[in-house]
């Protein structure tokens, strides 16, 4: 049986994992949903000050002071960032890394890199422009859905997203991740791709190809950018694979 440290993306917190955790335990495993500072139950924890060296203490912080052993560490979207940061500082704390529907980091990149540049400024504009100065809202889904497939949200499902998303520090947006970013040699590594990464890695994009290469293992899941939302269940079974 694996232990998962479950890392969720953007604007939300362990919530969004609770019916795949849910589903994890009853197979027997040990689920940990994680809140990142700043966001859902943790939101009045954070300042401008807040970046992404923060999320990566966060998740080291959490496993080493829990000293939990042999750690499958999941990370959904925007969590693929301290998620990477993380597992090169956890040495044989972690067995596994797991990207759902994102991919590592690499040294020296930040969140901002990952859009073309016009949305990069619109962002800061935004951001800028807000009450604080330093947290980004979550769009409304019309315009989240151009750049992350809201398929198989139902309506219940989009009202949940949209009513516990929570503004997300922006700093862990625009800060570069540090090193050290590769886990050790020999921790597991695995994709789980959705819609919008199946496309990405079937298109022959060249900076991606490793992702299709050992020791990468890729499993498919057929339904948009939160598959812990729209497809829990059957997020927890490719989990469970993932560790069988």
């Amino acid at each position: 049986m694996a232990t998962f440290v479950l890392v969720p993306g953007a604007w939300l917190g362990a919530w969004a994992w609770e019916d795949t955790a849910r589903t994890l335990r009853a197979n027997g495993h040990t689920a940990l949903p994680l809140t990142l500072t700043g966001l859902a139950e943790h939101a009045e924890q954070a300042g401008p000050g807040t970046d992404l060296n923060t999320h990566i203490a966060d998740i080291t912080g959490f496993i080493e002071e829990s000293d939990l052993r042999d750690v499958t560490l999941v990370a959904h979207s925007y969590a693929a960032a301290p998620v990477t940061g993380a597992a090169g500082r956890l040495g044989d704390r972690l067995e596994r890394v797991v990207y759902v529907d994102s991919a590592p980091f690499a040294a020296g990149m930040c969140m901002l890199d990952l859009m073309p540049p016009e949305a990069a400024d619109q962002l800061n504009r935004q951001v800028s422009a807000s009450d604080d100065g330093w947290r980004l809202p979550m769009p409304p889904l019309e315009v989240l859905g151009l750049s992350g497939s809201l398929v198989g949200l139902d309506e219940g499902q989009r009202d949940a997203l949209c009513a516990r998303a929570t503004p997300h520090p922006f700093g862990t947006y625009t800060q570069r991740l540090a090193g050290p970013t590769e886990p050790d040699a020999g921790v597991d590594r695995v994709l789980i791709a959705c819609h919008d990464f199946t496309g990405l890695l079937d298109a022959g994009i060249p900076m991606l190809a490793y992702l299709n290469q050992p020791p990468w293992r890729r499993f498919d899941l057929p339904t948009g950018h939160w598959p812990m939302l729209s497809t829990p269940t059957e997020l927890a079974a490719l989990l469970d694979k993932a560790v069988s």
